[in-house]
């Protein structure tokens, strides 16, 4: 008998379907358009910069809110994209990632019992967040879109209905991971008038704010009217800079969210690596004024089309992207009962690795049948996928 025993709110997580089918295209040589990191290198004058703070002598601890620079960096970035004049000391926090803040908030905003407003899908990381955190987790669901490149979309009377005395938070994503939806702004005007009526607080993870295609826009829900004070947003380096496993990432909003924050984040990774932060902190400087940011749309704007008319002629029917680095395929005629099914087949037997949504549901029998697509890849990467795609999927 085993002398191990997990708690209660670990128990049932598991190993998720991302590290399987991770697994699988290692296993068979896939092409891996599953993983949600780039397969290309950061910029190098990013790169440079951290090997010069490693040779400056950055590498003792910082102070554990982050180095003065970087959190200056991100108040300049704010001011000069109009969003907010902002405090670098009381009102942004350094954290290891952006995960590292979704978790640290939730341990520091949730009582048992307290419940947490999730737009499904999701990403994966969202609801072990809550119920670590003792918290529950109430859904609201986003559906496909009506016509063709239309947007995903809610019914604001769900949202309504599923708030409750016991909501304390809603958790935003904008740009949203899987689906590729941008909130309109009369979408976020709805959530800050259900949120400010209701009294909660909003938890924004913008970290695809950069990453925006086919005319739709960004806007950071902290800046609609009365809705600074009640919003933390949660951004990082990872996917803006290519750079996803450097873990930096920052949080932004009042000095009592960011205070609440620090009491979690203190015990939880204390710091994140002093040289990387000098390293992100040149990369925020400088992108503000090099055309870094045009740049790097463009680049993504031109694989997002390529992978996009690559699944359209191999019989996978896309829906529109508005913003992030993934698309999804409609696998309805696919002739698969699920879309597990249907990724661990174009994994194993195409070559081509696919994430399978249902993974983003809090009840995967509700998903639609959708694979989901990673476009931050070499554009040889896309072309070596078309090659394997090429007749290997038929309508049944």
């Amino acid at each position: 008998m085993s002398i191990v025993r997990q708690a209660d709110r670990v128990r049932g997580f598991g190993t998720s379907i991302f590290a399987e089918i991770s697994a699988l295209a290692v296993q068979t040589g896939a092409v891996n358009l599953g993983q949600g990191f780039p397969d290309f290198a950061g910029p190098e004058w990013i790169k440079q910069a951290a090997a010069e703070a490693i040779g400056a002598d950055h590498n003792q601890y910082p102070p554990y809110i982050g180095v003065p620079r970087l959190r200056e960096a991100v108040a300049a970035t704010w001011r000069a994209q109009g969003r907010r004049t902002i405090d670098p000391l009381s009102e942004v926090t350094v954290t290891s990632g952006a995960t590292e803040a979704l978790f640290a908030m939730m341990q520091a905003l949730l009582n048992p019992g307290d419940e947490v407003l999730l737009f499904e899908p999701f990403y994966d990381a969202y609801v072990p967040d809550v119920v670590m955190a003792g918290g529950t987790p109430r859904v609201v669901a986003l559906y496909p879109p009506k016509i063709a490149d239309g947007s995903w979309w809610f019914d604001s009377n769900e949202l309504a209905a599923a708030c409750s005395a016991k909501t304390r938070l809603l958790l935003l994503n904008t740009p949203h991971n899987p689906t590729g939806k941008v909130f309109t702004r009369a979408e976020l005007t709805q959530i800050a008038e259900l949120c400010i009526a209701n009294d909660v607080i909003v938890l924004a993870d913008e970290v695809y704010d950069q990453l925006v295609f086919a005319g739709a826009e960004h806007i950071s829900i902290a800046t609609l009217p009365g809705m600074w004070e009640r919003t933390l947003t949660i951004n990082s380096m990872g996917k803006t800079f290519s750079l996803t496993g450097w873990k930096i990432g920052y949080s932004v909003g009042p000095a009592e969210l960011n205070a609440a924050l620090r009491s979690a984040h203190q015990w939880v990774t204390f710091s994140t690596a002093t040289p990387l932060q000098i390293a992100a902190a040149v990369a925020l400087e400088s992108a503000l004024g090099n055309g870094y940011y045009a740049q790097f749309r463009a680049e993504y704007a031109e694989r997002y089309a390529l992978l996009r008319r690559i699944l359209e002629e191999n019989g996978l029917p896309t829906l529109q992207t508005e913003g992030s680095y993934f698309v999804m395929a409609d696998i309805s005629n696919s002739g698969f009962p699920n879309d597990v099914a249907f990724c661990r087949w174009l994994t194993s037997e195409v070559g081509v690795a696919a994430i399978p949504p249902s993974a983003f549901y809090s009840d995967p029998t509700r998903a639609p049948l959708l694979a989901r697509f990673c476009f931050a890849k070499k554009l040889e990467t896309l072309h070596a996928a078309a090659e394997r795609l090429r007749g290997a999927v038929r309508p049944a």
